[in-house]
Formats: C-alpha cells, sequence, structure tokens
C-alpha cells in the first residue's frame, strides 16, 4: 500500500537518488519543499535549470564555472607558474577556504582506477599536459591519499617528469587532535616524511 499520493512518492523517488540522500532525508526535504511558499520554490526550481542551463568547464582548468573562464584562473595576481592538481571541484573549494594558496588548479574530475575500469583517457590529463609550457615552475599534486588518488599521483609524476618540471606531491599525515595510538602505519610514515623545520 502506498503511503502518499504519487506526486509526493515521485518527489521523494527523485530526491533519494542524489547522492548523499537517503530515503528519510529524502521525505523529509520533500514534505520541506511541499511546505514552501510558491515563490521560494519558484527560485529554487529556475536555480537549478539556470545551473544545469549556464555551467561548464573553465577552458583552462576545467573547475565548474558559468564563465569561459573561472574567476582564480582569471585572477591576474595568482601565480599562474604553480599549478595544484586536484581530482573534483570540492577538492579546489577546500583548498580556496584555507586562503593561503597563490596558484591556479588543474581539476581532473575523478582518479585512475582500473578496478572501476577508469584510466587516464578518462579524466582531465591530456588537458594537464597541454598546459605545460616555459612558465610552468611547479606541479603540486593534490590528488587524495587513497590507492586511486596515490595511482594518479604516480602516473602524473612519471608524465610530467620527462618534461622538466618540478613536481611535488601534498603531505599527509596527522589530522589535527587525532591520536597518534589510534593512527596506521602508512600515515604516521607519511606524516614524518613530511615534516616540515620548526
Amino acid at each position: 500500500m502506498e503511503l502518499y499520493s504519487g506526486y509526493i512518492n515521485k518527489l521523494i523517488e527523485e530526491l533519494a537518488a542524489l547522492p548523499g540522500i537517503g530515503s528519510k532525508s529524502a521525505q523529509r526535504l520533500a514534505f520541506h519543499l511541499i511546505n514552501m511558499p510558491q515563490d521560494k520554490v519558484n527560485r529554487l526550481a529556475a536555480a537549478i535549470v539556470d545551473a544545469k542551463a549556464n555551467v561548464r568547464y573553465c577552458k583552462e582548468c576545467y573547475t565548474l564555472t558559468d564563465r569561459e573562464v573561472c574567476p582564480v584562473c582569471a585572477n591576474q595576481k595568482r601565480n599562474h607558474g604553480l599549478i595544484m592538481v586536484v581530482e573534483n571541484t570540492r577538492d579546489l573549494a577546500a583548498y580556496e577556504k584555507t586562503g593561503r594558496y597563490e596558484g591556479v588548479y588543474h581539476v581532473l574530475h575523478g582518479a585512475i582506477s582500473p578496478m572501476l575500469g577508469i584510466g587516464p583517457g578518462d579524466i582531465k590529463l591530456k588537458e594537464l599536459m597541454a598546459r605545460l609550457h616555459d612558465d610552468v615552475e611547479e606541479v603540486i599534486i593534490a590528488t587524495n591519499s587513497s590507492l586511486e588518488g596515490e595511482t594518479t599521483a604516480m602516473y602524473i609524476s612519471k608524465m610530467i617528469k620527462p618534461v622538466g618540471i618540478k613536481v611535488t606531491r601534498i603531505a599527509s599525515g596527522v589530522p589535527v587532535g587525532g591520536d597518534l595510538e589510534y593512527i596506521d602505519e602508512v600515515t604516521l610514515l607519511r606524516a614524518l616524511e613530511g615534516r616540515v623545520e620548526l
């Protein structure tokens, strides 16, 4: 027996298909949307349609933007000779929140994963290589420290080193507030190797 009418069930079903939204969250969101004033619902629907129609890849770094070139790449105060390679736009946003990175980015939109059938041709590696010219001094690889992220980092390093550009990898290690006894050996080793002078 259906608990709700067809329209409510359809809305819950569509919301539950979104990443990170379970059936209970979808139900809660559906009822929230139904109880919202009509003008707010219209604004939300228009924002979704407009974003889908107008958001595209930046022609330089491949992050998501509604312009031809994203604000980071368009900023002449940024160091365009320093490129940080990240897996997705969320990773770029995380680094931007620090307010300390002054270079530009390259978004791969994934990581190499033979298990999932994702090879080098399925992510934006060819586009990264096309960006490497005389004034690029360093490429910082900031992929995740997962097996896929490490595989991607090694692959990028092997591609770029013959070009003569400096390739570095972000350090990874002990999180702030983490107890050493609960942290795995690989993380502890990376923290030790990535140590800096005080």
